[in-house]
């Protein structure tokens, strides 16, 4: 396969992953488990590598640090014979405390930045001009408030799912004449077959390949095709399939 690397604005950084998997887990943020939330991190970081995608050291960073807070709350309770049990208890910082202020305060301003972004929606609904039918407008408007926001993290998760159903079985050894499959050439046969399904078709449908190879250039194929709004991924609601449709006016 054709080294292939992509760039999306989906992908808001490290903690931004971690509040997905909060959310997603249904997590207290107060009170976070760490080897829970890591092991889940991690296979998305390895999901994110396999597929090629250019990940922000950032990224790494926060692995790493969500390794050491695991491994400082495996390590076992120092006492001192010279103080209270429950005196050292309350001195003892909790090695999360720190994740968990970044995450409040990352999610703080997250929600301040999605409200703005209400408002600038909503302010660009209003025209200074003379009465006109906006009829067909309301319609647009209403049906993309029926509809979720799909976010990388949700495809990367839908991907993980379709990986662990479809089993390869592949020779430990072999000798086979490697098949170059050309990005653009499947962005092609994506838009195509989109078409063919007027528009609009399930995500998992999209990958009836046989091997591993072909499933991870569909995905890079679907992405390119996000970032340049060719196409958009809905969902009618939460933890509801994925949809893969063809953007209006492409």
């Amino acid at each position: 396969m054709e080294h292939y690397n992509v760039k999306i604005n989906a992908f808001e950084g490290p903690l931004d992953l971690l509040l997905h998997l909060i959310n997603r887990l249904e997590i207290d943020i107060y009170d976070i488990p760490v080897a829970e939330i890591t092991e889940q991190y991690l296979i998305y970081i390895h999901t994110m590598q396999e597929l090629e995608l250019d990940i922000a050291s950032e990224y790494l960073v926060m692995a790493a640090t969500l390794l050491a807070i695991k491994s400082q709350m495996l390590l076992p309770k120092h006492e001192e014979d010279n103080y209270d049990e429950d005196i050292d208890m309350e001195m003892e910082e909790d090695p999360r405390d720190e994740l968990v202020e970044r995450l409040i305060e990352y999610r703080r301003f997250k929600e301040a930045a999605e409200d703005l972004k209400e408002l600038e929606q909503e302010r660009s609904l209003l025209y200074t001009k003379a009465p006109s039918d906006l009829s067909d407008m309301a319609k647009e408007v209403k049906m993309e408030q029926t509809q979720v926001d799909v976010s990388l993290y949700d495809m990367l998760g839908a991907l993980q799912k379709l990986l662990r159903r479809k089993k390869w079985k592949e020779p430990l050894a072999t000798k086979v004449a490697r098949q170059e499959i050309p990005i653009e050439k499947r962005i092609d046969e994506v838009i195509r077959t989109l078409r063919k399904s007027n528009g609009r078709k399930n995500f998992n449908d999209l990958f009836t390949a046989h091997s591993r190879e072909e499933v991870v250039v569909t995905f890079l194929a679907v992405l390119e095709l996000m970032k340049r709004q060719a196409v958009l991924v809905t969902q009618d609601n939460n933890f509801a399939e994925l949809y893969v449709e063809v953007a209006e006016g492409k």
